[in-house]
């Protein structure tokens, strides 16, 4: 039987059960309902509506059921609608009457807001430190080629030649700010919703704060309504997965592009990539277009959710059942393609000869000739007219850059910009792509990484 069985003279329409029913996929909640369970009964304790005996035999049950779920061999009742059920249900076979009192000034609407609250303060705080991994393989990578440059781009163009460790540093500090909103939700989220009861609190006397403390929440819920309604933990935590996975998508299109026979920039390891069942000379980059598209799958969670909240009247209403499906699986895809790519690139050969003859491209010295003029004195608008029109002209006769730039009398000391990494040594601003700058970004980039590890 259901356990509100003494409101109805009739069972449950199969139709309604199959709908209903989310053991199936909430059961992996287990350890988190029984974390939430047993501050429960420790704050009933506390409140009088428990005796130290009860309690203690409420603990031990729930340590029982929860080393049953850790061998696998619980077994899940006809009626256990979902995993909060399940445990109560088997806590009263165990316990008699005294498991019947374990749901008392509880109800399922602040039971699975505290335990679902639980699971995704941890998931934050896994995929926070997966990041962290990432960037650390990143600053790895970066460090093994640290003379190492290539061409940057702006709208899949080569426009000026950059350090591999700027670069890779890009990625980093996008990474860095995933880790930020991703602690920033985990704590946010922090407030224990443990004693709202269905929506309007209890007339027992118990103690929010009591189980708040155990279970390690800042502080517990200030409106009981907002309590059991409130999902704002699970939109924030989908949107900064969603973040994280469009960053990743990023990242593998480039290591799509980078392996290309075309950019050959890079070289994945045999671990990290896929041949073809049809043509024996293929080694495809498959983790980096897995990393791509998954992204979609986020940004489709975080989409779904937010549209079964946007109508939804307070308080607790069964749409929020729909939270924890998009949940699962974001964390769980997120945490797959930050791993995989971590390892990608801790197995990435950088092939720098390649990279670097593409930086040396005379065209990319344009901006260079632009500024020089600009130092003695013509103002850059016209400096850039000039250098376009020789350009043009290098481009019209398919001349080299250089040989149209240097017949010019005007431009004959400029000889030196064309050298090889000349244009990449004169990027020099503070937070440049250049050497000089590059040692500034690197301890910045450091102190960062430092300060987030902190936070977990």
């Amino acid at each position: 039987m259901t356990l509100w069985g003494g409101r109805f003279s009739t069972s449950m329409d199969s139709t309604v059960w199959d709908l209903s029913e989310s053991y199936s996929f909430d059961h992996v909640l287990y350890a988190y309902d029984i974390t939430c369970s047993k501050a429960h009964v420790q704050g009933l304790v506390a409140a009088g509506l428990l005796s130290d005996d009860e309690g203690a035999l409420l603990l031990s049950t729930l340590d029982q059921i929860e080393a049953e779920f850790d061998r696998g061999t619980f077994v899940r009742h006809p009626t256990d609608e979902d995993i909060h059920m399940a445990i109560e249900r088997r806590a009263t076979e165990l316990a008699g009457d005294v498991g019947a009192k374990i749901h008392t000034a509880r109800s399922r609407n602040d039971q699975v807001a505290t335990t679902l609250r639980l699971f995704t303060r941890d998931a934050l705080t896994q995929i926070a430190r997966l990041c962290l991994e990432l960037v650390d393989a990143l600053v790895d990578l970066g460090e093994r080629n640290h003379e190492a440059y290539l061409p940057g781009y702006t709208h899949l163009q080569r426009a000026q030649p950059v350090l591999l460790t700027h670069h890779l540093s890009a990625h980093a500090w996008a990474l860095l700010r995933d880790v930020d909103r991703l602690l920033d939700a985990r704590d946010r989220m922090n407030v224990s919703p443990l004693g709202a009861g269905a929506l309007a609190g209890t007339s027992l006397p118990i103690e929010p704060s009591v189980a708040a403390d155990i279970l390690g929440f800042d502080a517990p819920f200030a409106n009981s309504m907002d309590a059991v309604s409130d999902r704002d933990f699970v939109a924030e935590t989908l949107f900064a997965g969603a973040l994280v996975g469009v960053h990743l998508s990023r990242m593998g299109e480039e290591l799509v592009l980078w392996t290309s026979a075309e950019f050959n920039f890079a070289t994945l390891g045999e671990a990290f990539t896929t041949g073809s069942s049809m043509l024996p000379q293929k080694k495809n980059s498959d983790v980096a277009e897995l990393a791509r598209a998954k992204s979609g799958r986020l940004v489709g969670n975080l989409t779904g959710l937010l549209v079964t909240l946007k109508g939804l009247p307070l308080s607790y209403n069964r749409d929020l059942q729909e939270d924890k499906e998009p949940l699962f699986d974001s964390v769980r895809q997120v945490t797959l393609v930050l791993a995989a790519m971590t390892g990608a690139y801790r197995s990435l050969t950088f092939n720098a000869d390649v990279a670097r003859t593409a930086a040396d491209d005379q065209f990319l010295v344009a901006i260079d000739i632009a500024e020089k003029l600009v130092e003695g004195g013509v103002p850059f608008r016209q400096a850039h007219e000039r250098v376009g029109r020789l350009v043009g002209e290098a481009v019209a006769n398919g001349v080299p850059f250089a040989e149209v730039v240097l017949s010019d009398p005007a431009y004959g000391s400029f000889a030196e910009l064309f050298g090889p990494g000349a244009a990449l040594e004169r990027r020099r601003s503070p937070g440049a792509s250049g050497p000089v700058a590059a040692m500034n970004q690197a301890s910045r980039l450091d102190a960062a990484r430092q300060a987030a590890s902190s936070r977990l």
